[in-house]
């Protein structure tokens, strides 16, 4: 059993790695190396953040709001060494159909109120509990996201023109495409496919090249000089703003709250899965440890702060915090710098984004949705194991048509199930009998076993759950049918629930009512207890230590 916490632990769970890179000491070209990084993930960020937010039914200069204020304070507060923060393709589904129902008000209360939910999970200590969410669910979540972010910018790819606005339902929105072809814009298509080939050009030949910034460039300086009949950010959006506003409470009526809150779970969950999921990427490929519960904290802080400067959700990005421990960096500072060189850029060049093509930016969209599919990882689960497949495919399925936060608690349901399953086969029932062994089965217990003079036992192996206990409980039944000599090994079980509990407890009692008393050898203290308090009495179960002792457990339990 776990020990409690420390109050030197439990302060340390929410100890920024800021201040632990501090307190190891910060030279020179530590900063250097944060600074060269911070760069790099800044010309990634840049972008994408203007993408992801137009893709989530906002202006771009909120993405930039997201990147400057949430990633300085998810790097400045969080428990990752490297984790990046802003605004993240995973959430366009969730954060487009929240403005298209309540507007940008309200998207800006959903996500205050979602930073204050993580808030409650870190002080509950939930962080380590929310990485158990299980590998097919993950993949099949990420993969249904990427097939509905890249649905979502088919109609910058081809500049078509909807006249009756977008649906949001997948076969809704590919009808309403179809139906618009005849509007496609060559010249957007051509941009489109022109910036995807450069991305995945430069990405092969110089890996290390910023190649979304280069691609959309380059875009951007052809639809200047070429005169092209495309639109750009600025025909959608307007200028630029150069710095952040200043901070504003959203409008918090109760109404207001009330409707705000349904997407502000929606957005707790898929935030801490998300953060979480990247500082473990991060971990991986770093070789350190993040603290979960800091993590979500700073997470939590992060959502609360942003939409006051005009931001929306904030979360860990697995791109951009891969993209930072690959270009070098030492530590948190790096993820602040990122932001500031963001800030540096509205300040600085703000004019000069209202050029970008939105053709181009739906093409980085597409990419990254191309990158998130996991298609590998998809094709391996599906052949490996029937089970995991039927999990992801459920997942994946009601992510790509019915709803986000339905295909992840969906299929986090399945696979309790399979995971269920799976323990409860490991769980068997062993015949052997004393003086003389002449039944051993697995898993199954013949019926007419008495033999005179014989004792016979029946070994427990595995843990004995509930799951174990529906599987095997027809046994115990037959176990029951023959009362005179017999006891259970307990030695190899593990653990018991309250359900298994019972499943003895019940099987005493039978006994009871038939004269005879319920041996059990070599039961655990823990388990012991569980037992007692499934309602076992004294005068129904018989405890000894080990099997060396039944000769004298069988005579009081036979019944006279």
């Amino acid at each position: 059993m776990a020990l409690p916490p420390t109050p030197s632990q439990s302060s340390s769970e929410f100890l920024p790695k800021l201040v632990t890179t501090l307190r190891e000491g910060y030279r020179p070209a530590d900063l250097r190396a944060d600074a060269l990084a911070g760069l790099t993930v800044a010309i990634v960020a840049l972008p994408l953040s203007m993408a992801i937010a137009i893709a989530s039914g906002v202006g771009p200069e909120r993405g930039l709001f997201t990147t400057i204020i949430g990633g300085f304070l998810v790097s400045a507060l969080g428990g990752s060494r490297f984790q990046i923060g802003g605004p993240a393709g995973a959430f366009i589904v969730l954060v487009s159909a929240c403005a298209a129902e309540i507007g940008v008000q309200g998207l800006l209360l959903a996500t205050l109120l979602s930073g204050i939910f993580l808030v409650l999970l870190a002080l509950l200590r939930a962080g380590s509990y929310v990485r158990f969410i299980p590998y097919p669910v993950t993949i099949g979540f990420t993969s249904g996201i990427a097939v509905i972010i890249f649905a979502s910018q088919i109609k910058d790819l081809l500049g078509l023109t909807l006249t009756g606005g977008e649906p949001a339902e997948i076969l809704h929105k590919l009808e309403a495409l179809w139906a618009a072809r005849g509007s496609l814009n060559p010249a957007a298509l051509v941009l489109a496919v022109g910036t995807i080939a450069v991305i995945v050009t430069i990405k092969r030949l110089r890996p290390q090249a910023p190649n979304l910034l280069i691609a959309v460039t380059l875009a951007a300086l052809a639809v200047v000089a070429l005169d092209l009949p495309v639109e750009t950010i600025h025909s959608r959006f307007g200028a630029l703003p150069r710095i952040p506003p200043a901070p504003a409470l959203p409008d918090a009526a109760l109404d207001d709250l009330r409707a705000a809150l349904p997407w502000a779970l929606s957005f707790t969950l898929l935030g801490a899965i998300e953060s979480l999921l990247s500082a473990v990427v991060a971990d991986g490929m770093s070789g350190r440890r993040h603290r979960p519960n800091a993590e979500l904290l700073a997470q939590g802080a992060a959502n609360v702060v942003s939409p006051l400067f005009g931001g929306f959700c904030v979360t860990g990005t697995i791109a951009r915090t891969a993209t930072n421990v690959r270009a070098g960096s030492h530590g948190p500072m790096s993820g602040m710098l990122h932001a500031a060189f963001v800030l540096a850029f509205m300040l600085v060049a703000a004019p000069l984004a209202g050029f970008i093509p939105l053709a181009a930016l739906a093409a980085v969209l597409a990419v990254v949705a191309w990158n998130m599919a996991e298609k590998e990882e998809m094709w391996a689960l599906a052949r490996h194991s029937r089970a995991d497949a039927v999990v992801l495919l459920a997942t994946f399925g009601l992510v790509v048509f019915r709803d986000l936060t339905e295909g992840i608690v969906v299929g986090f349901a399945l696979a309790g199930l399979v995971f269920i399953n799976r323990m409860s086969a490991g769980t068997t029932i062993r015949e052997s009998r004393v003086p003389i062994a002449v039944l051993e089965t697995e898993g199954e217990v013949e019926s007419g076993v008495e033999t005179a003079g014989d004792v016979v036992i029946y070994h427990l192996s595995g843990p004995w759950f509930f799951g174990a206990a529906a599987r095997l409980g027809s046994v115990l039944d037959q176990v029951s049918d023959h009362p005179r000599a017999f006891a259970v090994d307990f030695a190899e079980v593990p653990l018991i629930d309250s359900s298994g509990a019972y499943s003895f407890a019940l099987l005493a009692r039978k006994m009871a009512r038939k004269g005879g008393r319920l041996v059990i050898s070599g039961a655990r203290p823990e388990v012991r207890r569980a037992l007692r308090r499934a309602g076992t009495r004294g005068n129904q179960v018989i405890f000894i230590p080990n099997l060396a002792a039944l000769p004298n457990a069988v005579s009081k339990a036979i019944p006279a």
